[in-house]
């Protein structure tokens, strides 16, 4: 197996495992064993299982970082917001275990939580709140908005809905192909509460 091969393949099975157990929950040989490769090269890639996960939080909270390209768009800061939550849906589409480690590192943070996680999720939400501030700066919401606030409302909006998807699919339908509904919905909640 060619060297890139074999951290491809140790991250990719670990992803699910830390997904499913936590950090805490799953020992380096059961990562080894899952990516059929020997134990000694989660150390020689990563340095020991602390590293492998790092690596791993690195590569799916790595997405988080495009939303600044949103930021830098010329157009309408409501057109922005409803391209955060474009690629919000399509990120989670994407990356199945996102919320998983969302939630385990909010609960019971790991030392990466510092250094990957929080850096993260604070650059989103500050580009969501200098968005809000754009808006109020050009009478386009109302203005007794606290940016903070509303950023950390459509956000958790958002992550909320994705993270009530095991308990709520008796309830709605959470196929993908309802993602352009979705969208319009949420989009329809947030301009009622932010719109002059």
């Amino acid at each position: 197996m060619a060297d890139n091969d074999a951290r491809s393949a140790l991250i990719a099975a670990a992803t699910p495992l830390f997904a499913a157990k936590g950090f805490n929950g799953v020992s380096v040989r059961e990562v080894a064993a899952a990516a059929g490769v020997n134990l000694s090269m989660i150390s020689y890639y990563f340095g020991g299982k602390e590293k492998l996960y790092a690596a791993v939080l690195t590569e799916q909270f790595a997405p988080l970082q495009r939303v600044a390209e949103i930021q830098l768009m010329d157009t309408d800061p409501l057109m922005k917001f409803e391209l955060y939550v474009r690629a919000t849906v399509a990120r989670y589409r994407k990356n199945p275990y996102l919320l998983r480690f969302y939630t385990s590192e909010l609960t019971n943070p790991t030392p990466c939580f510092d250094t990957i996680v929080k850096p993260a999720i604070k650059g989103v939400v500050q580009i969501l709140i200098e968005t809000l501030r754009d808006g109020l700066s050009h009478e386009k919401f109302r203005d007794d908005l606290d940016p903070t606030d509303t950023a950390l409302a459509l956000a958790g909006m958002i992550n909320f809905y994705f993270l009530l998807e095991p308990a709520t699919g008796e309830l709605v339908d959470h196929a993908p192909e309802r993602d352009e509904e979705l969208i319009r919905h949420i989009m329809d909640i947030f301009t009622t509460g932010v719109l002059r």
